[in-house]
């Protein structure tokens, strides 16, 4: 008479053997889905500080290089390592008479780098974008 214990003998490694490399996987994206999450949140935060930024400047000059600036600062402020920047402001409100409502608008791209997760299918950098609009003071000299 044969035990019922011989016949299952290697079940658990197999099941074992599907398993990990499946949790594994599972276990990357989620990983990597809370990255860009965190990533998507702070590039947006950088895009909102400089905006402020330009919107405070007094000149069409000053305001694009505060920008600027202010956006590099606060990558390195959010922790955002980017492999790739680039600040786009837009200050033709600056033009607008005193009176007038008028607004500065700043666009952040960002290249965020994936390379450190190893899952299949998935490129080595994901390209983020925010863009975020402040108002300038309507009855300040321009």
């Amino acid at each position: 008479m044969r035990s019922i214990g011989r016949d299952q003998r290697g079940s658990a490694t197999l099941e074992l053997v599907i398993v990990i490399p499946a949790t594994l996987l599972i276990l990357s994206a989620i990983i990597m889905a809370g990255r860009l999450a965190l990533a998507h949140q702070a590039i947006q935060a950088v895009a909102y500080d400089a905006a402020r930024a330009a919107s405070v400047a007094r000149d069409r000059t000053t305001a694009s290089s505060d920008a600027a600036r202010v956006a590099g600062f606060s990558l390195a402020s959010n922790g955002l390592s980017c492999t790739h920047t680039n600040t786009d402001v837009d200050t033709s409100g600056f033009t607008a008479a005193v009176g007038q409502a008028a607004a500065v608008s700043v666009a952040v791209t960002c290249v965020v780098g994936l390379g450190d997760l190893s899952l299949p299918g998935i490129p080595g950098t994901v390209t983020l974008e925010a863009d975020a609009i402040s108002p300038i003071d309507t009855y300040r000299e321009r």
